[in-house]
C-alpha cells in the first residue's frame, strides 16, 4: 500500500499524475488552493480506482501554507512537488509581493515541505521526490526572468538534496516539461501557440499525460539507479 502527496493536484499536470498514479495503485494526498471544483471533478474520476483520495487545501504561496498539509499527511512513500503559478512581464515592472510569492510557491514551501515530511521516508528506508520544474529552470526565459529563476532553484534543490539522501534509500529527481496544453497556456492565443509548437522540434505542445508518465518512472523500480537527474520532457525544444 503506497500513498504519495501531489502538490498542485487540481492542475492539468497535477491531474494527469494524480489519474496515473492512481491506476498504478497509489492512494494519494491531494492538495489545491482555491480550485475546488477542479478537485471534485478529479476525485469523481479516480473513484473507480477505488483508492484512498484525500484533498487538502492550503495557499503555498503563504509562507506558512506547507503547515497545514503536511499536518494532514501520514504515511507516505513519494512527494511530487507539482504546486507553481506562472509570472510573465519584464524584471523591471515586477513587484515585491508577487515575486516572494513566486518563491514561497517554487522553492520555500517544497523546501520546508520536504523537511518536515523526511521523516516519514526515511522511517520507511526508501521513497522517492520528484520535482515539476521547467524548461525555463534550464535554459531561462525573457519576459520570465523571476520565474527562470525560481525554476532554476528547484534544480539545484533536487541536485543538492538527492546527494545528502542517496545512502538513505530516497532517491530526488526532477522533470523539466516544455510547453504543456494545460490551462496554465491559455493565456496564449491560437496564434501564439502555433508558434511556439514551430519551434518545438516534434511540432506541437506536450501532454500532460506525458508528464505523469515520466514521474511513474521515476517512482518505480525501473529508474532504480537514478537520482539527482532532470529528465527533460520538451519535445526537444533545449536539449
Amino acid at each position: 500500500m503506497k500513498y504519495a502527496l501531489i502538490t498542485g493536484a487540481s492542475g492539468g499536470i497535477g491531474q494527469a499524475i494524480a489519474c496515473n498514479l492512481a491506476e498504478k495503485g497509489y492512494h494519494l494526498y491531494l492538495h489545491y488552493n482555491k480550485n475546488k471544483q477542479s478537485i471534485r471533478e478529479l476525485l469523481n474520476k479516480l473513484k473507480p480506482f477505488g483508492g484512498e483520495y484525500i484533498p487538502i487545501q492550503a495557499n503555498l504561496a503563504d509562507p506558512n501554507g506547507y503547515q497545514k498539509v503536511y499536518s494532514e499527511v501520514f504515511s507516505l512513500d513519494a512527494i511530487i512537488h507539482c504546486g507553481g503559478q506562472s509570472q510573465y512581464g519584464l524584471l523591471m515592472d515586477l513587484q515585491q509581493k508577487d515575486a516572494e510569492a513566486l518563491l514561497n510557491v517554487h522553492v520555500l514551501t517544497p523546501l520546508m515541505l520536504t523537511k518536515e515530511l523526511l521523516p516519514k521516508l526515511l522511517g520507511k528506508g526508501k521513497g522517492n521526490i520528484v520535482m515539476i520544474t521547467s524548461i525555463w529552470g534550464q535554459t531561462g526565459a525573457a519576459c520570465e526572468v523571476a520565474y527562470s529563476t525560481v525554476k532554476g532553484a528547484q534544480i539545484a534543490f533536487v541536485k543538492s538534496l538527492s546527494k545528502e539522501l542517496a545512502m538513505n534509500g530516497v532517491r530526488v529527481n526532477a522533470i523539466a516539461p516544455g510547453a504543456i496544453a494545460t490551462p496554465m497556456m491559455e493565456g496564449f492565443t491560437e496564434e501564439e501557440k502555433e508558434q511556439i509548437s514551430g519551434e518545438i522540434p516534434m511540432g506541437r505542445l506536450g501532454k500532460p499525460e506525458e508528464i505523469a508518465s515520466g514521474v511513474a518512472f521515476l517512482l518505480s523500480d525501473e529508474s532504480s539507479y537514478m537520482t539527482g537527474q532532470v529528465l527533460a520532457i520538451n519535445g526537444g525544444w533545449y536539449t
